[in-house]
Formats: structure tokens, sequence, C-alpha cells
């Protein structure tokens, strides 16, 4: 075994969603342990915020962080708001490495979100409707984070190959 990967999925999507199932794929061909946590019944609570309960969120994914953590090399990847729970974890956790895919870098009502300075892999789509691709270009550039910037949306639909490259790109790097 390598290390282990946590891929957690975006908001109202689901441990099963296409893009962290195709990461799923790629650690275990390269020899990573993996697991996609279930987000859903927090998302669900509106009435913490209009995005469900991102503390819980933190709070789960940290739990799960530091248990893999202790037990070799932790890679943590996330799609959207699964990216931001990642990049905030990784300041309490220490990771190898993180894979983010559409983060939200600003957040309305949230601070800036935050990351370890570990290597970074980033895919953003140039249409993403709604993170502007500049502030994730900055965010990026601060950090001198490996950037993959693709004509598509948010969702990233018609990039999931390039997502698995760039996710198979990163483990190899670690």
């Amino acid at each position: 075994m390598k290390g282990h990967c946590i891929l957690s999925h975006g908001f109202e999507s689901g441990p099963d969603a296409t893009k962290v199932t195709a990461l799923a794929e790629v650690a275990e061909r390269l020899g990573w342990t993996h697991e996609r946590p279930d987000y859903t019944d927090l998302d669900a609570r509106r009435e913490v915020t209009p995005l469900g309960d991102v503390p819980a969120r933190i709070a789960r994914l940290l739990g799960l962080a530091r248990a893999a953590a202790a037990r070799g090399p932790l890679v943590l990847a996330g799609s959207s708001l699964g990216a931001y729970i990642s990049g905030h974890v990784s300041l309490e956790v220490p990771v190898a490495g993180l894979f983010l895919m559409a983060p939200p870098v600003v957040m309305e009502g949230a601070p800036p979100m935050p990351a370890a300075e570990v290597p970074v892999s980033i895919l953003h789509g140039w249409c993403d409707e709604l993170i502007p691709a500049l502030q994730v270009v900055d965010w990026a550039a601060a950090r001198r984070a490996r950037l993959l910037l693709v004509d598509d949306a948010h969702r990233l639909s018609g990039h999931v190959q390039a997502s698995a490259e760039a996710f198979a790109a990163l483990l190899a790097s670690l």
C-alpha cells in the first residue's frame, strides 16, 4: 500500500458520483487504498446554511483523515464543496497532497479556502458558472499549484477522464 485517499463528493452529489468513482479506480490501480464518505445527510440540513451543514462536513472528514493519517501517507481529494472541506482539513492533518476539482476558493459568507503547503493539483472549468476561473487561477498561483483549466462548466462532466488522469499524475508524483 502506498497510502490512502479520501475522496469527498460535492454538494448534493454522493459517494457514487462519476468523478469520485473515477478517482477511486485510479487510486486502486496505483496501489492506494481509498474511501468515499457520504455527506448527503449533511447537505440536506439547509437550516444551517444554504449549503447544508458545512462545519459538520469538515468534522466528519477530519475524523476520517486523522485515523487514515495515523496509518500512513494521506491524499485528500474533493469536488466543489468536497474540495473546500479537503482544503480545511489539510491544515489540521498531515497530508501528502491535495486534488481539487472545481474548488470554491471564495464562498459568500465564508473565509477563503485554506490549504496546507503540500503538492496541490486542481482541475477547473473555464465556463464554471459558480466559481469564476480567474479566482481559481489567482488562488493556484499563490500556492504554485498544478492547474488544469478545461472547457467545461462546474460539474466538469465532459472531463471525467481528464480528472482521473490529473489525479493519477498527482499520485504518481508523491
